[in-house]
């Protein structure tokens, strides 16, 4: 049966200055999501720390981005009273799957500037909170779980190499697994000073508009042009006017880019808009905004593409009820554990939209995703690896 919590944050505080070298180790492999050599880097040593903990090895080739690792474990015998008590049952346990990514948003040389680094209580470097130090939890986790014999329900650890551009090539493989797992944690940093769990998250999109129009030089044939940029202007004040801020929808027009000197009337124009939603039936809904979008100068021509790539993570039933296990187990190690919700995307709001119960934000505690003070607590570290591990081998979560 499992383990008091506490036993469990005992044996994470006694490996904390291990689990912080890991950390080390693998902030130290640059791993920028377009650099697949590099990212398959980090990939590999993470599989060398599976394959030590007696995890089987299946990887996910890709050609333009990294290799997907994924480590399976099998769930560890029963003692003969509980499994008198399961019997066959057991045979039908279908495994959680640990979810996280390996790619970063921080280009090769980095380290240079933003070197690993403690101080304060804090550890800093490249992609340690976004998200090495959640994969580290994950395997200091499974650890704590083998070495007690507590692993009593299989687990599926998949590790991605796009997340941070939209995770072109490991979606498919993300809703496979996920369909057929009975729950999913992502290893993705908890959420403010506080270090909540996530239980909804915004759909993000991206679209673009593009404007030809007609060219023409500024002083000598003026009418004769049809300025895209002006036309543009009037599109992205449009587009800004779809913001709804009481359904959570908003529009930001973020790039933009145009023209080609100052006197000569714009043959073309572009902006790039980032759109969130907090509300799967607002997908259609956008959808049908954009493509419904026509120029009021007919000399000029329209271009709308993307689309909605990452559907909202709405606050499901079943992902409350994994929350209020954690928040219980949480209390138990002596410490109080929030809920939030956040206008960022992950990977778990692909696996919310199959129906799939998932617990977003159960990686580390810190500050800074993006940001040159990206940061993990590193007290935390121990704190939220034995509340992980409580939650993989919770009776609640076998499914049986």
């Amino acid at each position: 049966m499992l383990k008091n919590p506490k036993e469990f944050l005992a044996a994470a505080q006694a490996r904390q200055r291990e689990m912080l070298q890991w950390v080390k180790t693998l902030v130290e492999i640059e791993s920028p999501s377009e650099n697949k050599a590099a990212v398959d880097q980090a990939s590999q040593q993470v599989a060398a720390w599976m394959r030590a903990l007696g995890g089987q090895i299946r990887w996910h080739r890709q050609k333009n981005f990294g290799d997907l690792l994924e480590a399976r474990f099998a769930a560890q015998p029963m003692p003969k009273s509980i499994r008198a008590q399961v019997g066959r049952a057991q045979n039908r346990v279908r495994p959680i799957l640990l979810l996280g990514h390996l790619d970063t948003v921080w280009p090769m040389g980095t380290l240079a500037r933003m070197p690993f680094r403690k101080t304060k209580g804090k550890a800093f470097g490249p992609g340690i909170y976004d998200m090495k130090a959640g994969v580290v939890m994950a395997t200091m986790a499974l650890r704590l779980l083998l070495e007690a014999g507590e692993l009593a329900t299989p687990v599926v650890l998949l590790l991605n190499s796009d997340e941070e551009v939209g995770s072109p090539c490991s979606r498919a493989v993300t809703e496979k697994l996920a369909k057929e797992s009975s729950a999913v944690f992502v290893l993705e940093p908890a959420q403010g000073p506080q270090g909540a769990y996530k239980t909804a998250r915004k759909g993000v999109g991206q679209y673009q508009l593009h404007v030809e129009g007609v060219a023409a030089h500024s002083g000598v044939d003026f009418e004769k042009g049809h300025s895209a940029i002006v036309e543009l202007a009037g599109l992205v004040e449009r587009v800004a006017g779809f913001t709804n801020l009481k359904t959570g929808l908003t529009m930001n027009p973020g790039v933009i880019a145009g023209g080609t000197r100052s006197n000569v009337v714009a043959a073309e124009a572009t902006v790039e808009v980032d759109v969130r939603i907090a509300r799967r039936q607002d997908a259609a809904r956008v959808e049908r905004m954009f493509r419904g979008l026509r120029v009021r100068d007919k000399a000029c021509r329209l271009q709308v593409t993307g689309g909605i790539n990452r559907p909202p993570m709405e606050r499901a039933k079943s992902t409350v009820k994994l929350f209020q296990q954690a928040q219980a187990l949480a209390a138990k190690m002596g410490f109080s554990l929030a809920e939030a919700s956040t206008g960022g995307g992950s990977d778990g709001n692909f696996t919310s939209a199959l129906g799939i119960p998932t617990l977003d934000g159960m990686g580390a505690v810190g500050e800074g995703a993006h940001a040159a003070r990206e940061s993990v607590e590193i007290e935390q570290l121990a704190y939220r690896t034995a509340l992980l591990a409580a939650m993989i081998g919770s009776p609640e979560n076998r499914n049986l």
